[in-house]
């Protein structure tokens, strides 16, 4: 089990994502709608994993990956992107992100990337 940072501009997707998750046993311990937010939010909560939109207002997706991980260089930041972000993605990982998931969420894939980051 996970303790797991949400992050996504669209509660929509939060709460999909959310629901995944808890239904693979594991606990969001936050929600942020926006990169900036999502630092402060890791800084406090430590959580052992951050799902990170790609596209959001105040602070992108890649930018507050580069941020998180001056906080911790051992975060684990899976990114979630949407069809046709492509290069975003391949910068996400050239960055640092573990691995991503690509919008509508298929509930068996985000649990594996979950699993498969966690060890």
């Amino acid at each position: 089990m996970a303790r797991v940072l949400i992050v996504d501009d669209a509660k929509f997707m939060r709460v999909t994502l959310k629901n995944i998750l808890e239904k693979g046993h594991h606990e969001v311990v936050g929600e942020a709608d926006n990169g900036k937010e999502a630092v402060e939010k890791y800084g406090s909560l430590r959580p052992d994993l951050v799902t990170l939109d790609i596209t959001m207002p105040e602070m992108n997706g890649i930018d507050a990956l580069k941020e998180i991980q001056q906080v911790s260089n051992e975060a684990k930041v899976i990114m979630c992107s949407a069809m046709g972000q492509q290069k975003m993605v391949l910068k996400a990982i050239e960055c640092g992100a573990k691995d991503f998931i690509v919008k509508p969420f298929d509930e068996a894939r985000v649990l594996d990337a979950i699993d498969l980051v966690l060890n």
